[in-house]
């Protein structure tokens, strides 16, 4: 007895019997109303960052290329909208490393209508009154036939050679090619750059290379973005799939608990199986396929995904990860073996409640929606604080100068002293920044756009969970269901959590959203250090990295459980908080084995409706299939929309299930205040279901004979 007395003082008093609690308490008041304001005013604050972005901000920057002057090649309504290309003076300038570092090449850029085609210099061109007019096209405003061709070259106002080129990503980079091994431009080896040296065509290799470094990966976007034009549809019906399969699953859990949790085990431990086979028989196809022998390392990144596919290491590895995952799944149901029967009561439990509250189902669309205004809204205020800067020009020089990189004005340059010190510089924009009081705390206002999107984001979710808990203890706690419960329990669980308790939404989902931006803040670190030499400091930062993660998953744990207690008792967070771990730490056994089992199964469940709707996508797209040859689109990336249904298909379970396992953690933190304040008793009798009391050997007495 005085351990008890010990142990019960160390975790707090458990539960004593109240004859006139029915479940969540009705008379309650507000709660946490310090952070209830602060959210509110933040919100506000919030509001006037995107206003304040919108009207500085222009998106154009990032759609449309910008020539030497910072105008936009291309956009409707402006006197370059029929000029789209970018074409580059000097293309070889692009070598330069500081283009990787400005993003910026050092030569004159300007907008138009389509790229040279010949090639040809200024010198022959100019001698030639058609092919004169024709070179014109890609000079700037203001040469004549009058001007000279030193004049025309002393003003860079027209490039000293012309380069047959390509359009890629709006730009007009040279037409190289190869000819028995020697690269090439229109059909030549070398040409004329314009000062009468012969170059070689692998001279441009360098500068098209460090041109296209920012935009490399905007070619795989396109190819992606032209893969959903073509799938968008096959990817809805596979969606549709993973929503019709989530239901019928969800509904056959209602009736058929047990059963099909066993076939849902089954049919994992399968599944994945196939899965390791798949891959082996893909793995032994290619051991005799020429090249399949390289390795990933000497492979290297790939814009081409589907080249990962034919070397035999790629399938090796998909394979050794199914295998690990299946033997990790088998020894935990082996271990775990006698608390399923426990866990399948449970899930049997709260498919009564959710049968008793359909309408907690589709709660989830509800959280998805206010999620999705969210997102939207943080990215839209994104995009317009990264391109509300002003332009920024710079002088480019190609000789020694005193005020190389530093900023300038175009509109009087050819006059200033600047021009005059370096006479073979250039006032070129080089990208978009400012001086301003609003661009100097630019990125405070970015920092600010993160954080309200984590504190939004977790407000969500965290009001879905205090939402489903009311509704879900109003279902333990009736004497008589359902006629003990409310009408609508999860609209009247609602408007509690909205009309008290905003501010207890608030300050949990705050002080998570400081653990997670810390951790955004360490991996922006992380990167930063990634060229470092210091082994120390890498070391120190992988243990906050670890920390951080595992505080994240301890107060999510913590804030879940004491949403639950707040939507019974209508008492702050902090108080909440503490009951409920107090009332865990008191049953920590049940809480390590019991409710983690649950999650576990639930968990594979998931898994299932991925691992069904996945593998068909994959005959589906990839026309491994013979009769889906033809219907089958044809794609840049099979994986493209593979990818999108399978992570489709794991947020649409995840969303139904979500609401079984908020179901599952209420009924047992329920459960447990049951077994602390009932003993069986006619006077004081559990409300566990009758499955659950015969596993727990514990029963309700029946009355006395009178």
């Amino acid at each position: 007895m005085a351990g008890d007395e010990e142990y019960y003082g160390k975790n707090g008093e458990p539960k004593k019997y109240d004859p006139t609690f029915k479940g969540p308490i009705q008379n309650r008041g507000c709660t946490d109303i310090l952070c209830c304001i602060l959210f509110f005013l933040a919100i506000l604050a919030y509001i006037a960052v995107g206003i304040l972005a919108w009207t500085q901000g222009d998106p154009r920057k990032v759609i449309y290329p910008t020539d030497s002057r910072g105008q936009f090649c291309g956009h409707a309504g402006t006197p370059l909208e029929n000029k789209p290309l970018l074409f580059y003076f000097n293309i070889m300038k692009c070598a330069s490393p500081m283009v990787l570092l400005e993003f910026q090449c050092p030569t004159t850029q300007m907008c138009v209508e389509k790229c040279p085609d010949k090639f040809m210099t200024l010198v022959k061109a100019y001698s030639n009154k058609n092919d004169f007019d024709y070179y014109k096209n890609f000079c700037q405003e203001g040469v004549t036939n009058t001007m000279g061709v030193p004049q025309i070259l002393q003003l860079k106002l027209c490039p000293a050679m012309l380069i047959p080129s390509t359009a890629f990503t709006r730009r007009c980079f040279p037409a190289l090619g190869q000819k028995g091994g020697v690269i090439t431009v229109g059909n030549n080896s070398k040409f004329d750059d314009g000062t009468g040296n012969m170059r070689d065509a692998k001279d441009l290799v360098d500068g098209v290379k460090n041109a296209t470094v920012v935009i490399e990966a905007r070619q795989v976007v396109m190819k992606i973005f032209e893969d959903y034009t073509r799938s968008w549809y096959w990817i809805l019906i596979g969606l549709v799939i993973a929503t019709l399969t989530s239901l019928l699953f969800i509904v056959l859990l209602r009736f058929l608990a047990a059963i099909m949790v066993w076939i849902m085990i089954v049919l994992v431990i399968l599944v994945i199986g196939y899965g390791i086979f798949h891959c082996y028989m893909e793995y032994a196809a290619l051991k005799e396929a020429p090249g399949a022998n390289v390795t990933l390392q000497d492979l290297g990144f790939q814009t081409d995904f589907a080249v990962y596919l034919q070397i035999q290491q790629t399938w090796l590895a998909f394979m050794i990860i199914l295998a690990i995952v299946e033997v990790i799944i088998i020894l935990l149901l082996i271990f775990l073996r006698k608390r399923i029967l426990i866990s399948i009561a449970l899930i049997k439990e709260a498919s009564r409640a959710v049968g008793h509250i359909m309408s907690s189902l589709f709660y989830p669309l509800f959280t998805f929606l206010l999620l999705t205004i969210v997102i939207a809204y943080w990215a839209v205020t994104a995009v317009f604080l990264s391109t509300s800067n002003e332009a920024v020009y710079k002088v480019f020089n190609e000789s020694v100068c005193d005020y190389s990189r530093t900023n300038c004005d175009p509109a009087n340059y050819s006059s200033s002293d600047m021009k005059k010190q370096c006479p073979d510089s250039q006032c070129l924009f080089a990208f978009y920044g400012g001086e301003t009081l609003y661009h100097k705390y630019l990125i405070g206002l970015q920092f600010y756009n993160v954080f309200l999107f984590f504190w939004c984001a977790n407000f969500v979710t965290a009001l879905g969970q205090m939402t489903l808990a009311g509704a879900f203890a109003s279902y333990y706690w009736a004497f008589v269901k359902p006629d003990d419960m409310p009408t609508c329990p999860l609209f009247s669980s609602l408007g509690r959590s909205l009309r008290y308790h905003t501010g207890t939404l608030a300050f949990g989902s705050l002080i998570l959203s400081i653990i997670q931006i810390i951790r955004v803040l360490l991996e922006y670190l992380d990167h930063k250090l990634k060229v470092a030499q210091n082994k120390f400091a890498k070391f120190l930062l992988c243990c906050l990295k670890c920390c951080f993660w595992c505080l994240e998953k301890f107060v999510k744990f913590l804030n879940r459980n004491a949403y639950i207690m707040v939507a019974i008792y209508g008492k702050n967070f902090c108080t909440s908080a503490r009951d409920a771990f107090f009332l865990l730490m008191r049953n920590m056994i049940r809480v390590a084995v019991l409710d983690k089992v649950t999650d576990f199964l639930l968990f594979l469940g998931k898994l299932l409706i991925v691992g069904l709707v996945g593998v068909f996508a994959f005959f589906f797209f990839s026309g491994r299939v013979k009769a889906f040859e033809n219907t089958a689109p044809s794609l840049h990336y099979y994986w493209v929309p593979i990818l999108t249904v399978v992570v489709g298909s794991y947020f649409i379970a995840h969303g139904f299930f979500s609401v079984y396992a908020m179901c599952v953690d209420t009924l047992f933190l329920c459960f447990l205040e049951d077994l602390e304040r009932n003993d069986g008793s006619p006077e004081r009798p559990y409300l566990m279901p009758e499955s659950l009391r015969k596993i727990l050997n514990k029963k309700n007495k029946s009355q006395p004979a009178q």
